[in-house]
């Protein structure tokens, strides 16, 4: 089994629909709205797939401006192939991406906060959102 990671700037919306629902992370997302998923898509600077034996398995995708700060919006792993490590090289491959003038930023969604700890990713202490209308 070979995992490739690259770019891939024209992602379809299904696609990511399906590795968002393969990944349980659909609920935190609009995933029910393929238009939508399709903005999300189109405004990302930076979209980052792994491929399973051709199968894919895993999104990154990075609003950034490759010369001071990244944010890491949508980390998604289908369910399946979680624990092969292919978190961990989507996120290597995003930073490797954005260039080393670029912090690298995400949010976790609750209850993973110690896949994040178990990587080394530094904790942001003073960090502030305003959550979304819809």
């Amino acid at each position: 089994m070979t995992v490739v990671y690259a770019r891939e700037p024209d992602l379809g919306a299904e696609a990511f629909q399906e590795v968002l629902v393969a990944s349980g992370l659909a609920p935190r997302r609009p995933a029910e709205i393929l238009e939508r998923l399709g903005r999300m898509l189109a405004g990302a600077d930076l979209i980052i797939t792994a491929r399973l034996d051709g199968r894919l398995v895993g999104v990154a995708r990075t609003l950034t401006d490759f010369a001071f700060c990244a944010y890491l919006s949508d980390l998604a792993v289908a369910r399946d192939v979680q624990g092969l490590g292919i978190g961990r090289g989507l996120i290597a491959e995003t930073r490797k991406a954005a260039g080393p003038e670029a912090s690298l930023l995400l949010t976790a969604a609750p209850g993973v906060e110690a896949y994040y700890d178990g990587l080394g990713m530094p904790r942001v202490p003073h960090a502030f959102r305003y959550e979304r209308e819809r």
